[in-house]
């Protein structure tokens, strides 16, 4: 990725070496044009598998949404269609994002 926030992340940047660009956008475009009604079916693995192994944290997920939001208005994408693409990738954030380890209780003895 070029915006290097999104690389930051060991995991991600090393994902990014490995994948091609045109792959994960072949991707990022059928998981968009079905959730959207199709016709295209999204033939990649579930989100949660291809994602959690990243350790993606709610920070990099915010970069994520900032570089999203600075592609929808470079391309002047209208506001109604930006509304309904970033709700499909919201989507995902359940999925994609891995909540910080807690701490346990402190040891007793």
């Amino acid at each position: 990725m070029k915006d290097q926030r999104l690389n930051e992340n060991p995991r991600v940047d090393e994902a990014h070496h490995r994948v091609l660009a045109v792959g994960f956008k072949y991707f990022v475009t059928e998981m968009l044009c079905e959730a959207a009604g199709g016709p295209q079916h999204y033939s990649g693995r579930p989100m949660g598998d291809s994602h959690r192994h990243l350790m993606i944290t709610d920070e990099e997920w915010l970069a994520f949404m900032d570089d999203l939001q600075q592609t929808l208005d470079k391309f002047g994408v209208p506001q109604p269609e930006q509304d309904e693409i970033k709700a499909i990738v919201e989507s995902t954030h359940d999925a994609i994002v891995v909540a910080p380890l807690q701490e346990g209780p402190p040891a007793v003895g």
